[in-house]
């Protein structure tokens, strides 16, 4: 991210601090005001999920978030190398999504899933645009053992859908980043301040992505169940993440994704969970 660095020089040549008092306390009452209204703005707007019944914060509807990602879908797969030449194995990739969406509860979420193989043979990576788009990358494809492995990866893709943890956490980013805003404006543009909003806001999502993941984790494995699935497979993509990941991994705590050990764990939790 490109900064501009604000200019000392200005009015009447003596910088920010020849500001009088009184000019500061208004501009920080502004900035003050600005982050009340991003504050009422996000706690506020709420809307309930309909499959999982949570109340979530959210700025879009449903059909604004299929229409992002429809809209977004091309330019995603461009920045991945396009969609893969093999067109059995792009249409391979679409029969095991389908089968996840027609067999399971998934079907009454409402959103018109469609899933793509991507070209990208160097990054090892699955991913979900708000309202259906599914994407897998042909790294990790390849690295796939079996129909079942895959039907794990699409399947956790898919639980990201259905919680709608696209929309909720750019509604969240949204927060932070017009509380930084106000913040800066309030000071009048002091950076240090701004650079601890984002610290505290990058935290605040670290924990909140690895409680995504854990979530998606779960309906991986019940899509899974309920599609006719080995559920078991979704721990050996487990093993296949951790092994691409080459032993480079931070502390879970540092970072966006619970450790590969928390993940296998949860997902036996679920397995027992939903095989009943």
């Amino acid at each position: 991210m490109y900064r501009r660095r604000v200019p000392q020089q200005g009015y009447g040549g003596q910088g920010r601090r020849s500001l009088g008092g009184g000019r500061f306390k208004m501009m920080l009452i502004i900035g003050l005001g600005m982050a009340a209204f991003q504050a009422f703005k996000y706690f506020t707007n709420t809307q309930q999920n309909p499959l999982t019944g949570e109340v979530q914060r959210v700025q879009w509807t449903t059909d604004e978030e299929i229409a992002l990602g429809l809209q977004s879908a091309p330019q995603m797969a461009q920045q991945h190398g396009g969609l893969h030449a093999d067109q059995r194995a792009r249409e391979f990739v679409k029969q095991v999504g389908d089968r996840l969406v027609d067999n399971t509860i998934a079907r009454q979420s409402g959103y018109p899933y469609d899933f793509h193989l991507l070209a990208d043979e160097q990054v090892v990576n699955a991913f979900a645009l708000p309202g259906g788009q599914v994407f897998i990358t042909a790294a990790l494809f390849g690295r796939l053992q079996n129909e079942d492995q895959l039907a794990g990866v699409l399947g956790h893709e898919i639980g990201h859908v259905i919680h709608r943890h696209g929309a909720e956490r750019m509604a969240r980013s949204g927060f932070i980043q017009g509380l930084i805003n106000s913040v800066m404006i309030g000071a009048g543009g002091d950076y240090s301040m701004a650079q601890i909003a984002q610290v505290v806001g990058n935290y605040a999502s670290m924990k909140y992505g690895r409680d995504q993941e854990l979530e998606s984790d779960d309906w991986g494995v019940r899509l899974m169940l309920e599609a006719g699935y080995d559920a078991k497979a979704l721990i050996g993509v487990m093993d296949i993440l951790e092994e691409s990941a080459g032993g480079n991994k931070p502390p879970e705590h540092m970072s966006t994704h619970p450790s590969p050990e928390n993940r296998r764990d949860e997902i036996r939790r679920a397995i027992e969970k939903y095989k009943n």
